[in-house]
């Protein structure tokens, strides 16, 4: 990969990264109300699931205890695999934060699509290029202007239950392109230092 492809890969990120700030309005996650009721189990009891092959079935619905007239405002409904807090250590890119436009922890679409009331299921298999971690999912339910006004998930409000562990071979975008800058770095380094060592030997000739 050259330095104008990483350039245009850097501008793409930030521009995807402001169009999704500007989306959300630094919403806060606790306003949000806690009105779907989400479950996430895999299909197979056999310890970590192995992406690419595993399945989770996904279950959302309005919470019972919720007027039917709330989610008049839901047109759409997100479903998103998240980081548990035991995935997050050490991990700033994987951080939580209560502004939507900061939050980290979530990025990982599983499904996006009109909300239904009816209670919805989906079984879903880990794809092979997600980051190696402890996982739940999220449900948010999503306004006409495209906003989260609403959201449930698989796990307490703590994030410490029904978690799930995935082995997979996918990394973190920004680490991506850090690796490649860092091997660009270094390669135009070495050749700079090469230049300058071949002009300090014509310099030595002369004298």
């Amino acid at each position: 990969m050259n330095i104008h492809t990483l350039l245009f890969v850097s501008v793409l990120i930030f521009s995807l990264t402001e169009s999704s700030r500007g989306r959300n309005k630094d919403r806060l996650f606790t306003e949000l109300q806690n009105s779907i009721e989400v479950t996430a189990k895999p299909v197979k009891d056999s310890g970590v699931l192995e992406g690419g092959k595993d399945m989770v079935t996904i279950t959302w619905k309005l919470k019972s205890s919720t007027k039917v007239d709330m989610d008049a405002a839901f047109k759409t409904i997100q479903i998103k695999l998240c980081y548990a807090p035991i995935s997050q250590v050490d991990r700033p890119w994987r951080k939580s934060d209560n502004k939507l436009s900061k939050d980290n922890s979530c990025p990982h679409e599983i499904v996006s699509k009109p909300y239904d009331m009816t209670p919805q299921s989906l079984d879903w298999t880990v794809e092979r290029d997600i980051p190696t971690g402890t996982y739940f999912v999220r449900a948010y339910g999503i306004d006409g202007d495209g906003h989260e006004v609403a959201y449930g998930q698989s796990t307490d409000e703590g994030r410490t239950t029904n978690l799930f562990s995935v082995q997979a071979s996918g990394h973190h975008v920004a680490l991506d392109i850090a690796s490649i800058f860092f091997s660009v770095f270094s390669v135009v380094s070495v050749f700079v230092v090469f230049v300058m060592e071949k002009r300090k030997a014509k310099f030595e000739q002369r004298r």
